[in-house]
């Protein structure tokens, strides 16, 4: 996860990097930044008409540049990152859907029911045409979708009773607009009763209706008492222009920060004493200010900050977000992360997606269950205060440069979608390249092809399927099971001669290895003793035998023996042998507790050297690391000598214990 996770947090910086090599270009083939002011006398009629669309002015009735050109300057100060964004929104040929309604519930539920937005409903009257034409609504639709206003076609057709309680009994327009300026406030339905059905007449009723939301102050005394009230936790917007009414971008905005940022429209027009604005610290107009409780902020200043819908709402989200929109954002990040795992990992391609769709559910699963406290959390009563010192400290840190750049990163990203995915995929390649070189060492995992890898998840997931807890079973076990019944089970449902059952290797790294170490060289003396203790231990072995202890028996050349730690098969090899007397004294205190001692493997029957690596199973028997893996990776998942599973437990018995459980009562 940190790995992924630093990997996301590199793509960002080469997306930073790469936007300031963007801006680097184009200073150098066009010689102006994004920032740079635009003069509106050297542009052309239509690229001004273009500027005022978008930001939600109308222009009806103007027919000089002149006059279109002052109203563009009494709207805010125009930039070239603005004029770029503008010319290619009205490039764009993307037609924006509309919202077809099929009845009641249906327009209660989208329109009524919504309190952050404004709607535009075309209402069809039955056995009527409707108000607007085809072409004139797909004019309307596109003109007011620019600033968040979602459109609709209502046709009574569909529920003529609604409609007649209604009293729509032509076809007309009706606009919802939230009454109150509180977040989830009661919403209104105005009907358009004008003559006119123009683009622009409705458009500029459109914008009369959103602005009456607006706070609006024409005189100063209205602008002292308004400035010197006191609001402890509030953020405030003011508008000083010379105009008749607010933009409808500002208007929009409004609505849809109902609740969280009041909008305060400041009409300069009529003012011949200005010198309260300039105490205030506003020198010019038209001017956009942010108050907080932290001080005041002039909008425009920094990097990204243009007059449009777009470069407000982002800046405004970023000061003020709601709960949702912190939401949306670690949704981003988490799946931005996730996906990083495509690259990450090595091998087959259908390993790859079928890796990717697991992190993705894990993820997202994990993303959900975190919110859900974190929601309950907010909505103590008792935490006012630290939501207020959350949003105060969201305001510091998105009011600086940096934070402006940001911004200004993200817009651009965000209107050229394909960028933005070609410059991740480029960096999960990298990403993938360089994973391959540092596993270059793992070729079977890197070289593995689709069939080799689906063989194996089948193999593993068989493996599950029949044996469910085998990979859970680490050794050393605890357990104080003395039988297993699971084994004779598995040898009835899988016999050797039918198939043999699929276990999972990955318990071989649980089992215990050391290295083999000698003390000293043995002497006759000791060779004697040791034989003479080889006959004591073979008699006991028989006389437990013949006790009916038949489960813990062993095969040593082809002589039955038992498995105390006092008697060992491999032992009365090794130290019956004629070389047993040159071989060195084994250190049996370097050995694990309940391993047996012995001193030749059984796999390739060689003697243990000083310094070779063993590997003991659950049995208590020892053999060559090399030797019992390569047995056991084979598929003979069992030991060599007793048969014991080599992934189950198994309690060791002492020789005492075994003769105490059988003597005769």
């Amino acid at each position: 996860m940190w790995l992924k996770l630093f990997f996301l947090l590199l793509y960002f910086l080469v997306l930073f990097i790469l936007a300031r090599f963007f801006e680097a270009i184009v200073w150098y083939e066009t010689g102006f930044f994004a920032t740079q002011l635009v003069d509106p006398v050297a542009l052309s009629f239509k690229k001004l008409k273009t500027i005022l669309e978008c930001r939600g002015l109308g222009y009806s009735g103007l027919l000089e540049k002149k006059d279109v050109r002052e109203l563009v300057e009494k709207s805010g100060d125009l930039m070239e990152g603005e004029l770029y964004s503008a010319l290619k929104e009205e490039e764009a040929s993307d037609s924006v859907s509309s919202t077809n309604f099929s009845g009641e519930m249906h327009f209660y539920e989208l329109v009524e029911d919504t309190k952050d937005g404004i709607w535009l409903v075309q209402v069809i009257a039955n056995d009527r045409s409707p108000l607007m034409g085809k072409v004139n609504w797909e004019k309307m639709v596109k003109k007011v979708s620019r600033f968040g206003i979602r459109t609709g076609t209502f046709n009574c057709s569909s529920d003529p009773r609604y409609c007649r309680r209604r009293g729509w009994v032509k076809s007309t327009l009706i606009m919802s607009v939230p009454q109150t300026s509180t977040s989830k406030g009661k919403v209104m339905l105005k009907e358009y009763s004008g003559r006119k059905i123009e683009t622009e007449h409705i458009f500029k009723w459109i914008t009369a209706h959103a602005a009456s939301r607006i706070k609006t102050i024409f005189k100063s005394e209205h602008l002292k008492e308004e400035w010197n009230q006191s609001y402890q936790y509030r953020v405030k917007i003011y508008l000083f222009a010379k105009l008749d009414q607010p933009p409808a971008f500002f208007s929009a905005l409004s609505v849809k920060f109902t609740g969280r940022v009041e909008f305060i429209f400041v009409n300069v027009e009529n003012w011949d004493n200005r010198s309260y604005i300039a105490e205030l610290g506003i020198y010019k107009t038209p001017s956009y200010i942010l108050r907080t409780p932290e001080g005041i902020y002039n909008y425009g200043n920094n990097t990204g900050e243009f007059i449009s819908l777009r470069a407000m709402d982002s800046f405004l989200r970023s000061l003020q977000p709601e709960v949702n929109d912190l939401f949306v954002l670690s949704l981003v990040l988490v799946n931005l992360m996730a996906w990083m795992d495509l690259f990450i990992t090595q091998g087959a391609t259908i390993k790859r997606f079928v890796v990717l769709i697991s992190t993705l559910g894990t993820y997202n699963s994990l993303l959900i269950i975190s919110w859900l406290p974190v929601l309950g959390f907010l909505q103590l009563p008792y935490l006012d205060s630290f939501y207020e010192y959350s949003l105060k400290l969201f305001r510091y840190s998105n009011t600086t440069t940096l934070a402006s750049w940001v911004r200004a990163d993200w817009m651009f990203y965000s209107s050229h979608p394909a960028l933005f995915l070609s410059t991740y995929l480029g960096h999960g390649l990298l990403i993938d390249y360089f994973e391959k070189k540092r596993r270059h060492n793992n070729s079977d995992e890197v070289n593995a092809n689709n069939l080799e890898w689906l063989s194996s998840l089948w193999d593993w997931y068989t493996s599950y399927l029949f044996h469910p807890i085998t990979s859970f079973q680490h050794f050393p076990f605890e357990s104080d099971w003395e039988e297993d019944p699971d084994l004779f089970l598995e040898r009835l449902a899988f016999p050797d001669l039918w198939l043999h059952p699929l276990i999972p290797t990955d318990y071989i790294k649980n089992l215990p290895m050391w290295r083999f170490k000698c003390l000293g060289g043995h002497s006759e003396e000791e060779t004697g003793d040791t034989s003479q203790s080889e006959s004591d231990s073979d008699s006991e072995c028989r006389d437990a035998l013949s006790r009916g202890k038949e489960d813990e028996q062993i095969s040593c050349e082809g002589e039955p023996l038992c498995n105390a730690e006092t008697c060992s098969c491999a032992k009365a090899r090794s130290y019956g042998s004629p070389n047993a007397a040159e071989d060195m004294e084994p250190d049996w205190s370097a050995w694990p507790v309940g391993m047996l001692h012995c001193t030749e493997c059984v796999v390739c029957l060689e003697n243990f050297k000083n310094g070779c690596l063993l590997m003991g199973l659950p049995c208590g028997h020892v053999f060559h690391q090399n030797c019992i893996v390569m047995w056991l990776v084979g598929g003979r998942h069992c030991c060599p000598v007793c048969r014991w599973a080599s992934y189950k437990k198994k309690k060791p018995y002492t020789h005492h214990q075994l003769l105490s459980d059988h003597s005769p009562s």
